[in-house]
């Protein structure tokens, strides 16, 4: 799978699946199998109702923090100490208010299509990834059969094997 950013959708029984496998996708982040750019559950209830849970936004934390630092170094540099205090204020919220701004997380347009094609008394986990090593996330997807794969901008051979896998089968893929 490429490098390019891409985004799936996988449905879950229940909220607790879905919850761990997104620990799942953690963890492999950091083991450096993927990279998780974004991550929204979408729950829908057993009334159809909808909600949407927002995790945390990667790029705005990170945006926020690169503000922080250098709005207090510019701050403590022209104020002093005072300066420092106010600068890093200033810049984290003008970092965050940026990144929300450009909006590089997963778009409100899919979310609102997803929950239209979402059944009843299930937990959509949608993920924006990227620098996927397909290997390890096929081998962890196996220990979720049962989910489906209800969304993929990936290429239709890698969506395959996701199906595939999801769906217990062992092998190549």
């Amino acid at each position: 799978m490429a490098n390019d950013q891409s985004l799936v959708a996988i449905s879950f029984s229940d909220s607790f699946r879905a919850t761990e496998f997104l620990t799942v996708a953690s963890r492999l982040a950091a083991d450096g199998h993927l990279l998780v750019r974004d991550a929204v559950y979408l729950v829908k209830d057993a009334d159809g109702k909808t909600y949407v849970k927002e995790t945390t936004d990667l790029e705005t934390a990170e945006a926020a923090l690169s503000g922080a630092l250098w709005a207090s170094l510019l701050g403590l540099v022209l104020g002093g100490p005072v300066g420092l205090l106010v600068g890093g204020g200033i810049g984290a919220g003008a970092g965050a208010l940026t990144a929300k701004a450009v909006d590089i997380g997963v778009s409100d347009e899919l979310i609102s299509q997803l929950r239209e094609a979402a059944q009843p008394s299930t937990t959509t986990l949608i993920l924006l990834v990227s620098h996927i090593d397909e290997e390890p996330l096929l081998s962890e997807l196996r220990r979720f059969e049962g989910a489906q794969l209800v969304y993929g901008d990936l290429p239709e051979h890698a969506l395959d094997r996701v199906r595939a896998a999801l769906s217990g089968e062992t092998g190549p893929g």
